[in-house]
């Protein structure tokens, strides 16, 4: 039994998206992810890559049954009252893993406990156990009012639309094909005029290709104060698809700063000083343009690091000439010129 209170909150999260070098894509998912202590939960599982059940493009049938689920108002849907805290973000099978935990009442106390990784309906705490977390004792009325928040429409408003300015056709085309594959909305349009502003709601960033104007950019960034949208302005850095993906993922992600699990990155030609907040998997990959405008990828670094900063070497022929590295954990993302 746990003695001590615990606090908790719900906060909008991300999966961050992403072009893989190998051709592939990693889907972008937006969720709710629970605040225990003032941190996400998710960040004390190390290197883990999942989704809460609070996923903002489930149905609102299923959004709603997770949620009065987590509220004990229906029966477990796994044996042992074990709830799943954590799932696949890509179908959310079970069989591919899944991090679960009994949730009880203790009078009008809310208890998670026995936390475990979990591939089929029994776990095994002895084999698969996570014995560093919890149990948390939750105060009924703060567990309440935080989740039932999310049924009376309090819910955070996520929004995974972006508009693409740009006169560059060919190039916005493939990055709104390259968007809307790993599950976020694109649109390519030439100006925000006349556009009305419910329409304008619908998009958390705007991303500018190299061409566009000063004009036209502060055209565009006129239509939305009129509208008072606030929303995110991304300069691209260069025509290379994967790289303006990064650019536009790190945009969206609305989280505070003290909530993200990738902080910092910053390069010279010679390493790169990449800051973590938790224990977790990075992988840095430098994109450069040659004189024939040919992208060249390289993979630099796919490890976990621990909470600080690290100084990464880098291959001087990866990022020789303009150059540009992104950095990845499952949940964020950050680019950076490489200074030469």
């Amino acid at each position: 039994m746990c003695a001590e209170y615990t606090t908790f909150g719900l906060a909008p999260a991300m999966r961050a998206g992403g072009v893989r070098t190998d051709g592939g894509y990693q889907v972008h998912r937006d969720f709710v992810d629970f605040i225990v202590d003032g941190r996400p939960l998710l960040f004390r599982l190390s290197d883990l890559d999942a989704v809460s059940p609070l996923a903002s493009d489930v149905p609102p049938s299923i959004f709603t049954a997770q949620v009065r689920s987590l509220l004990l108002e229906s029966p477990a849907p796994l044996p042992g009252g074990r709830y799943v805290v954590y799932g696949c973000p890509e179908c959310e099978d079970l069989a591919c893993g899944a991090v679960t935990a009994v949730i009880r009442r203790d009078g009008e106390d809310f208890i998670w406990r026995d936390f475990a990784w979990q591939t089929d309906e029994h776990a095994d705490l002895e084999l698969n156990g996570y014995h560093g977390i919890g149990p948390f004792r939750f105060r009924g009325a703060e567990y309440r009012a935080a989740l039932s928040a999310l049924l009376n429409g309090s819910a955070p408003d996520t929004r995974r639309r972006v508009l693409l300015i740009g006169a560059r056709v060919a190039v916005l085309a493939k990055l709104a094909a390259a968007l809307r594959t790993i599950g976020v909305g694109a649109d390519i349009a030439h100006d925000a005029d006349h556009v009305p502003a419910d329409e304008l709601r619908g998009y958390g960033a705007v991303a500018f290709g190299r061409g566009t104007g000063e004009r036209e950019r502060a055209a565009v960034r006129r239509a939305f104060e009129r509208a008072e949208v606030p929303v995110a302005y991304v300069d691209g850095l260069a025509p290379i698809v994967p790289l303006l993906v990064a650019q536009i993922e790190h945009a969206l992600d609305g989280s505070p700063l003290e909530r993200r699990r990738l902080t910092g990155l910053t390069a010279t030609g010679g390493e790169a000083d990449v800051e973590v907040t938790s224990a977790c998997r990075v992988t840095l990959t430098a994109y450069r343009l040659d004189r024939l405008s040919r992208t060249h990828t390289h993979e630099i670094f796919d490890g976990v690091l621990e909470p600080g900063r690290h100084r990464i070497a880098l291959d001087t022929k990866a990022v020789k000439g303009q150059s540009f590295l992104v950095a990845r954990t499952a949940t964020s993302v950050l680019v950076t010129v490489v200074a030469s």
